[in-house]
């Protein structure tokens, strides 16, 4: 147990004597010099005091807190001189005043608080009762009525650590090996993942290192990741987090981490078992180390961070911090209840100053001291909320954009959230790109739902080609929604890479799972299978998840689902936007059919590697797309393509013909029974990258155009090719999703598919023809 707390003016604390007037801190937060000496402020106007308190390790497991008061407060910051602050000081805080929650007040100075600034957190911890500042019964729930609880955590809290002052790792500073790839937005194709589950059953990874920051960074991850084409990992939420008193009732965490408990501090559970125990300073480290390694092997690292709520919750939380501090300063109240648009009982208020700032300087930190690329907004919408709504100008999201570091990295919103008017996709500021839903939902009607109507209820219609072909033009009915009406004819604030495509993520069905389920299983989450989403769009072609391995027709099962899995991959990856990639779908990865995996820290949702020798077909058709992808400029448009001038085709246009070769005029793309799209991309001016260092077209002369038809029919067709005159060129079949071995197709080609203007597609599957400019097949892909 630690010993009684020493106070007064002469405790040997943190806090030192000023021999002159001290000049006020302008923000919160530690600023100190290499020997721990200056100051000290935290922002909490309605606190009646603040206690710095330092921990002093006094071996076998005991320790003494000293606690002394910001003797000033200014502007709303307690504050005050400090020495002794050296990197790997324990430190935390307590906040004396009103306990009054009804009215906001969560004032318990019984609670140590990590500071919101702090760069490190001294462990992970599991959620302990003493942490509620309200008494509450063995099962977590608070006690009515709501009495202050005057148990001390000290002994399980979460302490914060002094981290010093780390050399500057953006743009290749002193702190980096290796310089950021600074991928353009056009040429960038995220993965999104989660750093242990990523990891955790990988084979060629040590096992001392599976799981753990480390582990992404190792070679056998980030070659395979740049191997299949990935320009970008966007990591779920690595933040010091706490896990929800639900969870906790249930014996279960949260694994994805969106309950964030410092937005400035890594969550130690994922640093290896040698960093944890060399302390957390080396779990920064090896953050840091992760980070280099990634930018070494080309690849960005976008983190998923959660600014509209903490892990405190709503008002049965604990606390843990900003409530402790002044929740009324830091969450959204109304008459002292929190406002949720979350769904997680609370909201950080994005209307408060001190919440910008804390958003503004942990982004900054991430960037400068940390060196990521980017960051993926969780349940944006909120950012924006004021009073009366969404603001596309909302302080918070203006700050962020116009900031002089925060706006040359890469944004990306989650432009929604669960309030009034909490469908925000295309209303976000340029330079953020958005999560488009509307691309994830029409892929997987046309390619799921509307075949499983058909099939199941002779149904012949669905939801025709119109709107898939609108999201495989970069969504621009979405993106650009909100242009101003006098922009000149064609221009738009948008682009189509500001549309991040997607079929899954984290929050959803993997995609086996979609091909696989019709249904949510989520029983193992606890919750009756009421949680998660029931508006899946998927389709388990005829069986509810795994056929039994008797079932004489599980092979052809399987080869349907594999096929539909295939066609879907191709749709995104040749689409007009930023793709994305959930891991593990490019070989099967599965959750047992759950949805809403959020909590199952297991081989639910770890990555099972073993699949991969299972699908190599699907790897390799993911590889021979991205290939695709980088050696074809039209498929990158940095415009919104407009329709195809026959008379003058080039880059940035796009034809659109049905499966007989005839041009779509307004009856066909109303009609909702057509299930076949061919999509016409002229090739154009500019120079671009060609494989294996060979050399790309400068476009006009000779550049290949890009044929892609999709056929969603249950039945192989013989389709037409556009009859115009310019495409008399050699035509080379690139790619066909209905191939078993993708990459010995994109290798040799087929040239001799196409016999007068006529080509054979199979059932449900995507073919991708390059067609020669100057009449002889671009080679640059074999």
């Amino acid at each position: 147990m630690p010993h009684p707390p020493i106070t007064g003016p002469g405790a040997p604390g943190a806090v030192r004597a000023p021999r002159r007037a001290p000049s006020p801190p302008t923000r919160p937060g530690l600023q100190v010099d290499p020997s721990g000496r200056g100051t000290f402020a935290v922002a909490a106007p309605r606190a009646e005091r603040i206690e710095l308190c330092v921990r002093r390790d006094l071996g076998g497991g005991r320790f003494r807190e000293e606690r002394t008061t910001l003797r000033h407060v200014d502007g709303g910051l307690h504050w005050d001189e400090v020495e002794a602050m050296v990197p790997g000081t324990l430190y935390g805080l307590r906040a004396h005043g009103p306990w009054d929650p009804e009215r906001g007040a969560w004032f318990n100075p019984a609670k140590l608080l990590v500071d919101p600034r702090a760069r490190a957190v001294s462990h992970a911890s599991p959620l302990a009762s003493g942490m509620f500042p309200h008494e509450v019964d063995a099962m977590l729930d608070p006690i009515s009525p709501l009495r202050r609880s005057e148990d001390d955590d000290a002994d399980v809290a979460v302490w914060s650590v002094v981290a010093g002052a780390p050399e500057p790792m953006a743009a290749g500073g002193a702190g980096s090996s290796a310089a950021p790839p600074r991928t353009p937005w056009p040429d960038t194709v995220v993965c999104e993942l989660h750093v242990k589950g990523f990891t955790q059953l990988h084979p060629d990874v040590p096992p001392e290192l599976r799981g753990t920051f480390a582990g992404l960074g190792h070679p056998s991850v980030t070659s395979y990741l740049s191997g299949l084409g990935v320009t970008a990992v966007e990591l779920l939420p690595i933040h010091a987090a706490m896990d929800e008193p639900h969870l906790t009732r249930r014996g279960l965490t949260n694994y994805w981490g969106y309950s964030t408990l410092s937005y400035f501090a890594p969550n130690p559970a994922y640093a290896s078992a040698a960093a944890r125990h060399e302390g957390p300073l080396a779990v920064l480290e090896e953050v840091r180390g992760m980070i280099r390694a990634l930018h070494a092997g080309g690849l960005e690292v976008i983190l998923d961070v959660v600014f509209n709520h903490t892990a405190e919750g709503g008002p049965g939380g604990p606390s843990l911090s900003l409530r402790g501090l002044d929740a009324s300063e830091h969450y959204w109240m109304d008459g002292g209840a929190f406002v949720d648009v979350t769904g997680t009982g609370a909201t950080l208020d994005p209307r408060s100053p001190a919440v910008v700032d804390l958003v503004l300087e942990s982004l900054r930190h991430w960037v400068l001291d940390m060196g990521v690329d980017g960051f993926r907004f969780d349940l944006a919408a909120t950012l924006g909320r004021d009073s009366g709504g969404f603001r596309p100008d909302h302080a918070l999201l203006r700050a962020i954009t116009l900031d002089p570091v925060l706006r040359d990295v890469k944004l990306i919103a989650e432009p929604w959230d669960v309030g009034g008017g909490g469908w925000q996709t295309g209303a976000f500021p340029a330079p953020f790109t958005e999560w488009n839903d509307a691309f994830r939902d029409d892929l997987r009607s046309f390619w799921l739902t509307d075949r499983a109507a058909r099939e199941r209820e002779g149904e012949v219609g669905g939801s025709g080609v119109r709107d898939l072909a609108s999201r495989l033009a970069g969504s621009r009915d979405v993106m650009a929604a909100r242009d101003p009406e006098d922009l000149p004819a064609g221009r738009s604030l948008r682009a189509p890479w500001a549309s991040v495509n997607y079929v899954t993520a984290h929050d959803g069905f993997t995609l086996q799972d979609l091909v696989s389920f019709d249904e949510r299983h989520n029983e193992a989450n606890g919750e009756a299978g009421r949680d998660g989403t029931a508006d899946n769009r998927s389709w388990n072609h005829g069986h509810e998840g795994a056929p039994p391995a008797d079932d004489p027709g599980a092979a052809a099962l399987e080869a349907r689902r594999e096929r539909t899995a295939r066609a879907l991959l191709s749709s995104l990856l040749l689409a007009a936007g930023t793709p994305m990639l959930t891991a593990g779908d490019e070989f099967g990865r599965t959750q047992r059919g759950n949805n809403n995996a959020y909590c199952q820290d297991n081989e639910i949702s770890w990555v099972d590697w073993s699949l991969a020798a299972q699908r190599p077909g699907r790897i390799e058709a993911v590889r021979a797309l991205l290939a695709i992808r980088a050696c074809f400029p039209q498929l990158r448009s940095a415009r919104y393509l407009r329709p195809l001038d026959p008379s003058g085709p080039g880059s940035g246009q796009a034809g659109w013909y049905d499966e007989h070769g005839e041009g779509m005029d307004h009856e066909p793309w109303q009609d909702p029974g057509r299930h076949v799209l061919q999509m016409l991309l002229p090739g154009g001016t500019g120079t671009t990258d060609g494989i294996d260092g060979a050399e790309g077209t400068d476009g006009t002369d000779g550049a290949d155009h890009l044929l892609v038809i999709l056929s969603a029919d249950e039945v192989d067709l013989e389709v037409t090719l556009p009859r115009e005159p310019w495409l008399d060129g050699a035509v080379r079949v690139l790619f066909d999703s209905a191939s078993e071995d993708p990459a010995a197709l994109l290798a040799a080609g087929e040239d001799g598919r196409v016999r007068e203007g006529r080509t054979h597609v199979r059932a449900a599957s995507v073919l991708v023809l390059a067609i020669a400019g100057d009449g002889h097949p671009d080679e640059r892909l074999s």
